[in-house]
């Protein structure tokens, strides 16, 4: 089969875009449930592993990471060499790292090969959005992009789901291997299901633009979480924040002189591009950092087991996926003006009530705000992504595909760095005084995790209850002050969405680009030097 172009009419296959989508979201879950699925193992992890509250957060963080940064020159290789192949390629590479992670020893080979899983990831990822807007005629387009949303979200659900049914018969090794056999899956539903789809009009490969987005994301993550477990005034940590500033102006620098930019920075000056950009990013710092930490609430505070916790996080994703389906008809009624602020506001709501909460607090408390936070987060996946896409119009689908990739898998770096660190710091100034009257190696278990703590507690007999209470009191006064940012943040965003995002989307107001007047039309980048990532 040839690869469409601008030329080429798609062939999609007996199938047809049905099968696309499905094809293309099997690979969409695959990547997000690997995110959360392992947030479910974190205490299993912490005592089989002896691994420290920084530990933990680097196994979680080192696939998003590697996602993070090698989403958009990935992305743009997939676009020059063929978007199907690049999936099917990082689906061979996911199932190899994570069947390698299955035998992981030590918390040094695991992040190691978490990192390879999240190269894989980052091969997939771009061209599921892109394929699906490729095949999708116009008419489509809107429904195909909330599905696609939809299950973005609630992948999430789903790998916990799934790890938590595998972790009630066998270890933490299970999840790793039941994720290399399901890529194997989707590299064949790919290969039967989906055509091949490039860039109409290949470009040279920005090797600057890659580098410096990659390590402006890398180095950013590891100062935040060495920050908070060595110090924020220690070299290293000031280090890495130094060089990725010096990264971000050197993408910005090399972007505006580039004519072929990974990612022309002047897209930033475009209203819904900006906008839909720090909903997504701000939406899955939330979502990915509650998961860290709330997961590790349902199983120490509540007593959860894990398929029970992955159950009672269900809610959210049966909230979303209806809120994603009906968002594209709020948007054309009320513009993403009004639709993205809402969601925001709906999950800072909910992020809000969390920190409600104390030790003695019961699932109907989280419920409420599962419930609020789904609202949310449905609304902003689906309203956000399209208006990424409904700002550069139908010739850049490539871009706006990687964009929004690139904000998801930042935003959900940044949010578990930010929460696991802030979640630490606190934990460990809240535990109680009597941690002094312990032996050196049981107090140091202690303050690693709550789940090392309260597994030293049950050694001690009657004499642990005291400090099996007070790790449960410190876990909160980490859990509650990392939901206290996260609101924070999310409301900031709300007040740039209101403020940035355009009042219709395009079609109803006309394109962003092209017509563009103003602040916009300064914005359009390069209008003689057609996008490298163009998808038909």
């Amino acid at each position: 089969m040839k690869p469409a172009t601008g030329d080429t009419p798609l062939r999609v296959g007996r199938a047809g875009p049905r099968g696309v989508l499905f094809a293309m979201c099997l690979s969409l879950v695959l990547v997000v449930a690997s995110v959360s699925a392992l947030n479910l193992a974190l205490p299993d992890l912490a005592v089989d592993l002896d691994a420290s509250n920084s530990s933990l957060t680097w196994i979680a963080d080192g696939y998003t990471v590697a996602l993070a940064a090698l989403v958009l020159p990935l992305g743009a290789l997939g676009d020059l060499f063929g978007r199907r192949r690049m999936l099917i390629l990082g689906n061979l590479v996911f199932g190899a790292a994570a069947l390698c992670a299955a035998f992981a020893d030590s918390t040094t080979h695991l992040i190691v090969w978490r990192v390879l899983m999240g190269v894989g990831a980052a091969m997939i990822m771009p061209g599921t959005l892109a394929t699906i807007t490729s095949v999708f005629p116009a008419d489509k387009k809107d429904r195909g992009v909330a599905t696609w949303s939809g299950f973005a979200a609630a992948g999430a659900i789903i790998g916990m789901l799934v790890a938590g049914a595998l972790l009630e018969q066998w270890t933490w090794k299970s999840i790793f291997v039941v994720s290399a056999a399901t890529s194997l899956v989707c590299a064949l539903a790919a290969l039967f299901l989906a055509p091949e789809t490039r860039s109409s009009r290949p470009e040279p490969f920005d090797r600057g633009g890659s580098l410096t987005t990659a390590l402006m994301v890398g180095t950013l993550v590891y100062g935040i979480i060495e920050g908070s477990d060595r110090g924020w005034t220690r070299p290293e940590t000031l280090i890495a924040f130094g060089v990725s500033a010096l990264a971000l102006a050197g993408y910005i620098a090399l972007g505006l002189r580039n004519r072929h930019p990974i990612l022309d920075p002047r897209l930033f000056l475009l209203r819904g591009f900006r906008a839909g950009t720090i909903a997504i990013t701000t939406q899955f710092m939330a979502v990915f950092g509650f998961f860290f930490v709330g997961l590790q609430f349902l199983q120490l505070v509540l007593g959860y087991s894990p398929l029970r916790s992955a159950v009672a996080l269900v809610p959210v994703a049966a909230v979303v996926l209806p809120a994603s389906q009906i968002t594209p008809r709020l948007v054309q009624r009320l513009g993403y003006k009004a639709v993205l602020p809402a969601g925001l506001l709906c999950l800072a709501g909910g992020m809000f009530w969390l920190t409600l909460l104390d030790a003695d607090s019961g699932y109907s408390a989280f419920l409420v705000a599962l419930v609020v936070a789904g609202a949310g987060i449905g609304l902003i996946g689906s309203a956000g992504t399209s208006s990424i896409v409904d700002a550069l119009g139908p010739d850049r689908q490539g871009v706006a595909s990687a964009m929004n990739d690139t904000a998801r898998e930042v935003g959900s770096a940044v949010g578990i760095a930010i929460m696991g660190s802030v979640f630490s710091s606190r934990y460990r100034s809240a535990l109680p005084d009597t941690l002094r009257q312990l032996p050196a190696e049981a107090a140091e278990t202690v303050r690693h995790s709550a789940a090392g703590g309260l597994e030293v507690a049950s050694r001690l007999g009657e004499r642990g209850l005291g400090l099996a209470d007070g790790v449960r009191d410190a876990f909160m006064g980490g859990f509650t002050g990392a939901m206290s940012v996260v609101a924070v943040i999310l409301a900031v965003a709300a007040v740039a969405c209101l403020v940035f995002a355009p009042a219709r989307p395009r079609s109803s107001a006309g394109p962003e680009e092209g017509t563009l007047k103003g602040e916009d039309a300064a914005a359009d980048p390069v209008q003689d030097t057609p996008e490298r990532r163009v998808s038909t």
